[in-house]
């Protein structure tokens, strides 16, 4: 039986007899499931399951929603084209308090909760680190008590589900509603009109806008439970449909694919997450995405307003917008016409609202993931909003000139970008349009401030602020880890589950012998379970008393799973060369999706597999190293993984991360890291202390000296033994017989300009990987430093983000 955690306060939602939850579940299943308990599948009980917890859940909704309209104050909008929810059933009961009553209700009638929680589906809602943290948000604003939506896309299929074909990616679409969603609501009252294209037209003291087509935009919720059910909170996901389903004097005349060629079309926005902007019919999609779901939410916001405090120039004071990266960033250009168009502001008046209702999250470094658009195809879509977006820049570039920026300065701060093919920048237009623009770790901010937003930062110096990400710890310790924090509650008392800047107290606990035994059973434990998954899912058997060594997050040439997967050919070597070592058994986990149209990345997939392959079935490696790419890696992957895990992979090219929260997680639970000074691994190394983590590499100014100034990574590769040994073999096939020449064009390029690196961080990557061996081998004094870990990463807690948000950007506080 799982520790029900909200036993700990009295603070807990109202607790239910298990007598009682027993014949909800079974009135549920009868009258909303249709089932009797003789005929009823186990989804069957999974929906009643839900549709109980849900019913309980509804209560506390409709309080939250009360209070927070009695109180009449401000609330926070979170727009987000993803929301990395995961499953939501187990999240749910453990923070309404209601595990315990769950377990015995459902053994009653022959069935463990576990096993129900397996059934759900992990809603296709999101990718990587950007939709989980707004996840997380979600979670933190329900349990600091702080009225918030969340928006986004209701997606049918998700980005894809990932399988393996021979080693190769495969997409295939996500299914996750194909049985339903028992936690949503449709709310079809809150549908809005989205235009595109057409013209717009002069009527004499204002313009209006005419599209050309129109699809609807209508509403489905899902609620956000927070720690121990103070407030529940509204995830509102937009799913699109024609203003009419069927043309039928087309059906009729025999036109049936054209008579729903409408319909299929407003339905293509909803479909996908990320399709391919490879070509000019995937670029369109998206940016009409950004602006369906941009313009719903917006429209919704200022309706809610007006209906509740009359007065649309009070928005400010009322609402707070938080744009999660540049996806959402047309709703500067939004709000400006719903206050301009429709609500018949001035444009000055309409500019000031707007600025001081916005706050803009950046989340990349990279120039080429700061969204923008091409000019011609923004203006056919979106008409309006590129002359207000023409508008606004022409104040933006005023006040440049007015503040002494010389033109190439003046150049990088326009909105649109004249050098080629003319593009609008959207990362420009969330900046001036932001009262507040902030960064996702203290490296990561600094870098904004002269990196990619030099320029801007020069003429709004106030502008940019610092907010470190953060993870919910009830879902990143709590619910992954149960054993865990039986054994921390046991050492220090529950006050952590409600602060976890209270994991602190372990530091006076960190050298007891005892207490590091029984933390390295839970992780032995742990283990032991994910050896039995990969067993049962993949056929791979797992030595648990190995070091489980992970990398799991999206493939990217710059968070360097290639570095991880060279140097694990390099050690291969090693181990045949020297059996007569005494080597640390090492089993090293990979996960994550690679971008559809990412060639590399994909590569990087294959590679991994194929070296997988070769190192599996090498007798002469005995069980000193095991290789594991699991695929479709997802949150629930996740939270089997983190908790097993012994070491984690935070080895990205300096300057080039902007946070991660992955970190975090793994650090939560008692996993040390090895990782560059890049993103909040930075702040990880401060927290934790230098000699309970593993730093290497270059600094992000060192290696922005390396590309500037002659890098010559073929002489650094020919200076290393170990790195040419390994570069060689993978290039010239021996990882690839069927196709020699698979890996010689990736291997080339760490030969031709490395740009992320990797040749430039090989021998300290692989020094520090010895240090790891060494550290593993005192078993003593790795638990002390894994027991220092959980100590002191509680900061990173998305409750201590959110309220730094709420104080210093939101202006809101607990409802009252």
């Amino acid at each position: 039986m799982r520790p029900d955690q909200s036993d700990q306060s009295a603070t807990s939602a109202p607790r239910t007899d298990p007598s009682d939850m027993q014949a909800h579940i079974l009135d549920v299943l009868r009258k909303r499931v249709g089932k009797d308990v003789h005929s009823a599948t186990p989804n069957d009980w999974f929906t009643a399951t839900v549709l109980t917890l849900r019913d309980k859940v509804i209560d506390q909704w409709m309080e939250s929603t009360h209070r927070t309209y009695e109180a009449a104050g401000k609330r926070v909008y979170y727009l987000s084209l993803e929301f990395l929810i995961g499953r939501l059933l187990r999240d749910a009961l453990s923070n309404m308090g209601l595990t315990r009553e769950m377990e015995k209700a459902l053994r009653s009638y022959g069935f463990d909760l576990s096993a129900i929680e397996d059934l759900e589906p992990d809603a296709a809602l999101g990718n990587g680190g950007l939709g989980r943290l707004a996840a997380c948000f979600m979670e933190s604003l329900a349990s600091l008590d702080i009225p918030a939506y969340g928006y986004g896309i209701r997606y049918v299929n998700g980005m894809f589900r990932q399988r393996l074909d021979d080693g190769w990616q495969v997409e295939l679409p996500e299914t996750w509603l194909s049985h339903g969603n028992p936690w949503e609501f449709d709310r079809r009252e809150s549908a809005y009109r989205i235009g595109f294209g057409g013209e717009v037209v002069d009527k004499g003291d204002r313009v209006e806008w005419l599209p050309a087509e129109h699809v609807e935009a209508s509403a489905v919720d899902t609620p956000v439970v927070g720690w121990r059910g103070k407030r529940v909170n509204t995830l509102r996901l937009w799913t699109a449909s024609a203003l009419d389903p069927i043309r039928l004097d087309a059906f009729n005349a025999g036109d049936y694919t054209g008579a729903l060629a409408e319909e299929v079309r407003a339905e293509t926005l909803v479909r996908v997450l990320y399709p391919a902007d490879s070509s000019p019919a995937g670029q369109e999609l998206r940016l009409r995405q950004e602006y369906f779901f941009t313009s719903a939410s917006i429209q919704d916001i200022v309706r809610r307003h007006v209906q509740t405090h009359g007065n649309i120039t009070s928005l400010p004071d009322k609402a707070a917008i938080q744009l999660n990266d540049t996806h959402p960033a047309v709703a500067v250009a939004e709000i400006m016409r719903l206050l301009v168009d429709v609500h018949g502001l001035d444009f000055g008046e309409a500019w000031e609202l707007t600025r001081r209702t916005v706050a803009y999250t950046n989340h990349t470094l990279l120039p080429e993931a700061l969204e923008s658009w091409p000019l011609p195809l923004f203006e056919r879509l979106l008409p309006r909003h590129m002359q207000i977006i023409y508008a606004i820049n022409s104040r933006v570039l005023r006040e440049a000139r007015k503040a002494g920026l010389d033109e190439r300065a003046i150049a990088a701060i326009s909105l649109i970008d004249e050098g080629g093919e003319r593009r609008v920048r959207m990362a420009n237009l969330a900046f001036v349009g932001a009262h507040s623009v902030n960064g996702v770790a203290a490296l990561h901010t600094e870098l904004m401030k002269s990196t990619v937003f030099s320029d801007l930062h020069a003429l709004y110096p106030a502008r940019i602020n610092n907010k470190t990400n953060g993870v919910t710890p009830r879902r990143w310790l709590q619910q992954c880890n149960p054993g865990l924090v039986g054994v921390i509650t046991d050492a220090i008392g529950p006050a952590f589950l409600d602060d976890a800047e209270k994991l602190s107290d372990l530091n006076a606990l960190a050298g007891d012998a005892a207490l590091g035994e029984r933390i390295a059973e839970v992780k032995r434990a742990n283990k032991v379970a994910l050896a039995g998954y990969v067993r049962q899912t993949m056929g791979i058997r797992l030595d648990p008393d190995a070091l489980f060594d992970v990398q799991i997050k999206r493939i990217h040439e710059y968070k360097r799973q290639l570095l991880n997967l060279i140097e694990t050919v390099a050690l291969y070597d090693q181990i045949r060369s020297h059996p007569e070592r005494d080597w640390v058994p090492r089993v090293k986990i990979f996960g994550g999706k690679a971008a559809s149209s990412y060639h590399n990345a994909k590569l990087v997939i294959k590679l991994a597999s194929d070296i997988a392959r070769r190192i599996n079935a090498d007798p002469s490696v005995g069980g000193l190293l095991k290789v594991v790419f699991m695929p479709d890696y997802n949150v629930s992957k996740a939270e089997r993984i983190i908790p097993a895990a012994d070491l984690s992979e935070q080895i990205s090219t300096a300057g080039m991360e902007a946070s991660g929260t992955g970190n975090m997680k793994f650090a939560l639970n008692g996993a040390l890291t090895i990782g560059t000074l890049d993103g909040a691994n930075v702040e990880i190394k401060d927290r934790v202390g230098d000699e309970n983590i593993v730093i290497f590499g270059l600094t992000a100014d060192e290696v922005a000296e390396k590309r500037a100034g002659g890098y010559d990574p073929r002489s650094v590769i020919e200076a290393s033994r170990e790195l040419q040994q390994a570069v060689s073999a993978i290039a010239t096939g021996v990882f690839s017989p069927d196709d020699p020449a698979r890996y010689a064009g990736l291997m080339g390029g760490i030969y031709e300009h490395d740009w992320f690196m990797v040749a430039a961080d090989f021998d300290a990557y692989h020094a520090a990987q010895r240090r790891v061996d060494r550290l593993w081998e005192d078993q003593a004094g790795w638990r002390e430093k894994a027991i220092r870990n959980i100590a002191n990463v509680g900061w990173f807690s998305s409750d201590r983000t959110i309220g730094e948000y709420a104080r210093d950007i939101w202006g809101v506080g607990p409802a009252s």
